[in-house]
Parts: structure tokens; sequence; C-alpha cells
């Protein structure tokens, strides 16, 4: 009779996948990338030529199995070639913001510093906040962003069926089981608890979150399993 047995990824079997996705991932130069796990946790550390580099980078370390957080201590080295003022930069940041649908710009206020850019204002919601940072993240000459900006929907959630609606959003999506998921909504802050696999599951459960109407804070309280 067969048994079920149970695979245990130690520290140095993430260690190696995360090195491995490091160098499948074309976004990302692993030679100057150092990787140590500890518990589960990985701290990345060395040198990036950019900070959108800097992201892919702590999303490549994300997407291994197990991985419980990741500690991205990076540091963003910007080449001659690269380099950009402070007022070119915050030119720049201005018009990716304006052309980006889904950036209401009118709200927003840009600020740069030793080419660290820092986002203030309000949006009505949580995907126009990480999408003003993405745009600027992604632009030559940036070391750092700071996203200071604000979620203020424009109306409040309704409905005490709310938790219930949130938990089929996860079932539809995918994201992870919808049982193993627990959802609580106090006014406009959504508490959610739960176990999945993944940091990649349990930021989609997130993203899934903020997508109800009205929700102005979301505690993610998911833990990722070792």
């Amino acid at each position: 009779m067969a048994t079920a047995t149970t695979v245990t990824r130690t520290d140095q079997d993430i260690q190696t996948d995360v090195l491995d996705e490091l160098t499948w991932d074309p976004r990302v130069s692993p030679t100057e990338v150092g990787v140590t796990v500890t518990e589960g946790v990985v701290t990345l550390t060395g040198w990036v030529d950019s900070y959108a580099a800097k992201w892919a980078a702590e999303r490549a370390a994300h997407r291994v199995a197990r991985v419980r957080a990741v500690a991205n201590d990076l540091t963003v080295r910007i080449g001659p070639s690269a380099e950009r003022t402070d007022p070119e930069i915050a030119s720049a940041a201005e018009r990716a913001l304006a052309w980006d649908a889904f950036v209401p710009v009118e709200n927003l206020e840009v600020t740069v510093a030793g080419g660290w850019v820092t986002l203030r204002g309000t949006v009505e919601w949580e995907y126009q906040r990480r999408a003003a940072e993405r745009v600027v993240g992604r632009l030559t000459g940036v070391r750092g962003v700071s996203n200071g900006v604000s979620v203020r929907p424009a109306t409040r959630p309704s409905g005490a069926d709310l938790p219930d609606r949130i938990v089929d959003a996860l079932a539809r999506s995918g994201a992870t089981e919808p049982d193993r998921i627990s959802v609580r909504v106090y006014g406009d802050t959504v508490v959610v608890d739960g176990l999945v696999h993944s940091v990649t599951e349990r930021d989609e459960v997130e993203r899934v979150v903020w997508s109800a109407p009205g929700i102005r804070e979301v505690h993610n309280h998911v833990t990722v399993a070792r």
C-alpha cells in the first residue's frame, strides 16, 4: 500500500532555485547578485544597474516555491550612459504617468532627489497606486521609489455579504483554495488570514481582496507554508 511522502525543501535547495530563477530572468544580471536563505527568508545582496532590475530580481525570488519572504538589499548603480539629472527624471515621470491610462496623474505629486522618486497624492483604487509606482520605477536613471500615495475610495463598502463575495472572487481567480483563507471586513478595512504555498500566491490573494469596492486598507496576514 503506497504511503504519501512529504518533500522538505532545505534553505540550500531554495537558494539554488533562486539563483537559477535569477539566471532565467533576462532582466537580471545574476553574476552581481548574492543570495542567502534562512528558514525560507531570502536575502538579496550585491548590485544591479537599474531600479527596474532590482524589482525584477525581487519578483524572481518570490516566484520560487517555499520562499516565505524576500529582503531586497540590492544596491542600484547607474552607469554613465543611464545617468539622468533630477529635473530630467521628474519630467520623464510626469510624462509617463500622464500617458498611463490607469493613473489619475492630476491627483499625484512627484518629487525627485538624488535619483530617488517620491510619489504623493490620492487615488481611488490600490491598482492605481501600484501602477504609478511601476511606471516611474521603469524609468532610466531612477535609483529608488517611495510610494506615499494613499487609497481613498469614492464609495463606501456595502452589504454584509462582502466577505463572501471576496471569497467567491478568490475562487474564480484560482488564486488559492478558498477554504484556506479567512476574510473579515471592518468598515472599509479588510483583514485576510490563511495559508498559501508561495509569496506569489499570497500577493494574488491580496490583489483580489483590493479589488473589492470601497476598500481603503488591507491587512494581509496570510502566511507561506514552509
